[in-house]
């Protein structure tokens, strides 16, 4: 991944995001779980740059988490990264290959499918080493927590994703950050947001929400 000092700028400026968002934006879901939306902007850089930039954000914060806010240790980086990097580069890899609103919205719902598997896995393995817990209990949890709590973080980093990844860019492009086209963009033809698209996300949003009420016994 070729590097440039504009390059450097954004993604230094993701990664104080991101962190900020990890350290101070936690959303308790269901259980220990919480939701922080630090992936949000991992995606939308994975966007611009591609998966190994998201990649890289995914590495370098949750290895600042580990060593300030984070209580979790190594395991929680290992989880952290995994669970990152899963739904990031997941969504930029097929965005990558078609650059288009039908590509992200494909890309991020893949994504959603991919991590969600990837941390039930991880936390079957895991959990019951880091919580000194029987295997068996991890799994009694499986389908009513961890399941909930992946798609619903998921889902709602997907949908705020596809929300905020053209005006992101129209700014960083607007602070000359950024070219004016990018590769596979062509002179005239702007990719524009429909209301479908955002009637999705914003369905996808509010969905998310209730569940999340409903498994803290709000509603």
């Amino acid at each position: 991944m070729q590097m440039d000092t504009k390059k450097i700028t954004v993604l230094a400026m993701v990664s104080a995001i991101a962190f900020i968002m990890a350290a101070f934006v936690r959303v308790p879901v269901v259980l220990f779980l919480r939701y922080d939306p630090k992936d949000v902007v991992m995606a939308i850089a994975g966007f611009i740059y591609g998966p190994m930039a998201a990649l890289l954000v995914a590495v370098i914060i949750s290895t600042v988490q580990m060593f300030t806010v984070s209580q979790t240790g190594p395991v929680g980086l290992v989880m952290n990264i995994i669970s990152s990097a899963a739904f990031c580069c997941t969504a930029a890899y097929i965005y990558k290959k078609k650059r288009t609103m039908t590509g992200a919205g494909v890309g991020l719902g893949a994504a959603v499918v991919v991590a969600t598997i990837a941390m039930l896995l991880w936390n079957y393995l895991i959990t019951p080493i880091f919580m000194g817990i029987p295997r068996q209990a991890v799994v009694e949890m499986l389908i009513p927590a961890f399941l909930p709590f992946n798609l619903i973080s998921h889902g709602l980093n997907a949908a705020l994703t596809l929300l905020l990844y053209k005006h992101v860019k129209a700014a960083l492009r607007a602070a000359r950050l950024l070219p004016p086209l990018e590769e596979g963009e062509s002179k005239g033809k702007k990719s524009k947001m429909n209301i479908g698209t955002i009637a999705i996300a914003v369905f996808v949003i509010i969905t998310c929400v209730l569940w999340v009420l409903v498994l803290q016994g709000v509603i």
